[in-house]
């Protein structure tokens, strides 16, 4: 997966970002907060234990880390419902879309999906194309299959050659 960026105002996680993506994490919380000063810090409210703990296949680890990413109110919503995606499965887009009270949505909801500051921990990996191709994951389609399939999502033969 590699290095991972965590920033956090205190009490919740505010962004988390792959280290190769630093200056995309960073124009979204300048966006956010304008003037941003990154302080760095050993573990932050145990989130990176947590991560870590994930990571290594504690499923529920990242259950209960408080959030705080701001964004629109349809924003908020798409990444709300992305939490509610069970561990293992996936939603397309129009899916989600409909899912949220939203049918119509689902290109919006790719877009919020995409400006999704908080990675693994707000699953935007479990959304995928109406086609079942690993589609639109920030962090690389690399690090999206190894996601789902270290979450047991059951990536098929037609889905692996797509991404290929």
């Amino acid at each position: 997966m590699g290095t991972m960026l965590l920033v956090s105002d205190g009490q919740s996680l505010c962004a988390v970002d792959f280290a190769d993506y630093e200056a995309r994490m960073i124009g979204l919380l300048q966006k956010r907060y304008e003037a941003v000063e990154l302080v760095e810090s050993i573990n932050p409210q145990g989130f990176s234990s947590k991560i870590r703990a994930y990571l290594a296949g504690d499923f529920n680890a990242l259950n209960n880390i408080p959030v705080n990413a701001g964004g629109t109110e349809f924003q908020q919503l798409v990444w709300q419902g992305l939490r509610e995606i069970p561990l293992g499965a996936t939603l397309t887009y129009g899916e989600l879309a409909t899912k949220l009270g939203k049918p119509t949505a689902a290109r919006a909801v790719g877009m919020a999906n995409s400006l999704n500051p908080v990675a693994i921990v707000v699953p935007c990996h479990r959304v995928i194309g109406a086609n079942a191709k690993l589609t639109g994951y920030a962090g690389g389609l690399n690090r999206k299959q190894w996601l789902l399939e270290h979450e047991g999502a059951g990536i098929s033969e037609k889905q692996q050659r797509l991404f290929r």
